[in-house]
Parts: C-alpha cells; structure tokens; sequence
C-alpha cells in the first residue's frame, strides 16, 4: 500500500508499474506538454517532471510511498534535492541521467594544405594564415549593451515559428520558418543599444597565424587538427581546425603506403652485361644501385632496397622499401654482322621444322593506337594492368 497516489495519477500508471511503464508514461506526457509546444502547460509540465524524478529514484520512490508529497518536501534522506523541469528533460532525452549533456561546440574549419614528397619524408614546419571568428571584447559575446538584450518572445528565444497549415480536409502539415521578428537571432534589441564593434552579431572576424608541424611519415589526406583554435561562438565549445594534407606528384618517385616506388631505364647492354645508377634520395643521400656479375636484369622487373623508402609515421627510424621498377630499352635494328656475332655469344635458339604447304606472311609493327584498343576489347574498358612484385633482394 502507499500512502497517497497523486503522482502515479500525474503520470497515469499504476504503483506497481516497471520501470519501462513510468519512462514510456513520462516520454509520452513530457512531449505533449513541453513549453515550445504548449506555452500555456507549463504547470503541467513542471508536475509530470517532479513526478518521474521521485518515481524513478528508488529512494525518492520509497519516501514518497511512505509519506507521500510531504514527505519528499521535507527533504528526508536527501528526497527534496530536484532537478529543474526542462534539464530534467534534456538529461532524459540525451540518454538518461548517468550521461552528461553534451555542450555544444561551434563548426570546425577546415583547411587543405599542399606538401611534397619530401616534406613527407623530412618533415617540415609551414605558418598557415587563415581568417576565423571569435568572441566579441567589447561586448564579451553579448552583442550589446547588459540588459539591453532581449529574449524574442514570438519564437520563445528559439529563432524559428512552427506553423501548421493546413492541406486537405482532417489533415494538417506541420512546418519552421526563420522568425521575422529576430530574424532567426532568437533575441533582439534596440538598435541604439547594440555594440559598435559587432553590430550585435556577438562576434567578429580576425586573421589568425598557426604554426602547423606536418612529422615524418605522415599520408596524403592526413589529418592534422589543432583543437579549440576554430570559429568562437557564445556559449559554445570553440570549433577546431582541421588541416588535411595533399600530396603534390612528385618527378621520379610515388609512394604506395611505407614504399617508395621509381623507374629505372636500361640499355639492352646494361641488362645483360651489367649496370650502376646512382640514386638521389628524398634527402639527398646518394645511392649506388648496381647489378651482380652474370646477373640479367628482365624487362618490367622489380628489385628493392630495404630502409630506403618512406619513414614510418610515430617511428621514423623505421623506413619502408624502395621499389625499383627496370625498363629495358631494345634497340629498333640490328645489322646482319652483329646478329652474327650474338649468335655465338647466347644459346642457339631451337630449329623449327616447316611444313611443306607452308604459307609466309609479313610480320608487321601495330601501332600503338591499335595496341591500346585490342587491349580494351580483351580486358574491359579501365582495367589497369596488374602490378606483380618479382626478386626483392636487399643489395
């Protein structure tokens, strides 16, 4: 039994009910008498807030149960500490009582910073100008003189009128439209009284100078964000900046993640017979490439270079690979003399018995436009060739 039941009459539920009955009661009742929708409500409002706060605290419940609204009033046990009706709201809404109501922060800014290759591999510092809003000192964001500042009372302070109209016989659509009278501000104020420096805005425009780091390793499309140092707004979290990095292409190298990738032409003599290239880093370190004796560098093949490709991001004495892409370059003709003394120096290559009808046909050069339209036939229009990593030794 308890001793009075007025505030399980408010929420209309029995005493006994869940837990899920008096929150689902609240949600319905909460909505349906809130201020912005009923502005004549607000004592109703207040009593179904006060009724599911001392219902749905297990403490508070058993007080109330024993000795009913007078008892709460007293305090026992802590029973008459209440949140105020339209917080009690917010917490509910946003998740229940044990999560904090967000603040809210004002937009970021967000900015696109080009860096080349070797900023990415070195590091670099740059200086970034850019214009940002911030907080009125003259008026300390209020946008005017104190208390010449006014709550719009068409909106309630909200900067939007809800309107119903209505489209067909029993049916009405509800909609917002920006209040004419604050011009969606939601507060006004004579505009004698409105600060010189802001002209009521709260806020004005500046040019700020940030120092942004870009660290060794770092991708392209990388975010860098410098916190609180966005557009200011009153009562609101400053937003951030946010710098996202763009690679520019560089001459000779691509990277594809921690790797650094480059061609490499060769001779057909430097192919079979040996090579050495002298290779410029991203920090201009001088390598010396060179093939092994009796080594045949094939056209289209990979080699590798371990610790010389790009620094690994947060720990950047570690480097990935360097990729080394060969190009074999075969020379247009060959006179009858030297295909001769070849034939003495390579493997003789195998006889090929001819049939005696036979038929000979001329073997002719194709274009290279022809070439990259039979490709799209047999492999699909965008298909790009499949890149196949061969021999990857650390000399």
């Amino acid at each position: 039994m308890v001793y009075e039941t007025t505030f399980y009459d408010i929420l209309g539920v029995q005493p006994g009910c869940s837990s899920e009955e008096l929150k689902k009661a609240y949600r319905k009742l909460a909505l349906k008498y809130h201020p912005d929708k009923n502005p004549n409500e607000g004592e109703k409002f207040k009593q179904i807030s006060m009724a599911y706060e001392v219902l749905s605290d297990p403490e508070k419940k058993a007080i109330y149960d024993e000795g009913g609204e007078a008892a709460i009033k007293k305090g026992g046990s802590g029973g008459g500490n209440f949140h105020s009706p339209m917080d009690l709201f917010h917490m509910f809404f946003n998740g229940g009582f044990s999560e904090r109501k967000r603040e809210r922060q004002a937009k970021n800014l967000i900015h696109q910073m080009q860096v080349t290759l070797e900023d990415l591999y070195n590091g670099t510092t740059r200086k970034l100008a850019l214009q940002k809003n911030v907080i009125c000192d003259m008026c300390d964001g209020i946008g005017g003189k104190k208390g010449a500042v006014h709550k719009c009372a068409p909106c309630r302070g909200t900067g939007v009128i809800t309107k119903v109209q209505k489209i067909a016989p029993g049916l009405v659509q509800q909609y917002e439209e920006r209040c004419r009278n604050c011009r969606g501000i939601g507060e006004t104020m004579d505009e004698k009284d409105r600060c010189r420096e802001c002209n009521g805005h709260k806020i004005v425009r500046v040019r700020k100078m940030l120092v942004i780091d870009v660290h060794r390793g770092m991708r392209d499309e990388q975010k860098i964000i410098v916190q609180g140092e966005g557009d200011q707004e009153p009562d609101m979290k400053p937003g951030d900046i946010v710098i996202v990095l763009e690679e520019k292409a560089h001459p000779i190298f691509k990277r594809h993640n921690d790797d650094l990738i480059m061609n490499i032409e060769l001779q057909l003599t430097e192919a079979l017979c040996g090579f050495q290239k002298v290779i410029k880093t991203l920090d201009g370190r001088d390598l010396l490439i060179q093939s092994n004796p009796g080594e045949v560098i094939k056209h289209n093949g990979y080699k590798c270079v371990y610790g010389e490709g790009m620094p690994f991001y947060k720990t950047p004495s570690d480097k990935g690979r360097l990729l080394i892409h060969f190009q074999v370059t075969f020379p247009d003709t060959l006179s009858i003399e030297t295909v001769s003394e070849i034939r003495k120096l390579l493997p003789q290559p195998p006889n090929v018995e001819l049939p005696e009808d036979v038929e000979h046909v001329e073997l002719v050069t194709v274009r290279q436009e022809e070439s990259r339209r039979e490709d799209d036939e047999d492999y699909g229009h965008g298909a790009g060739p499949q890149v196949r990593m061969h021999q990857c030794n650390s000399s």
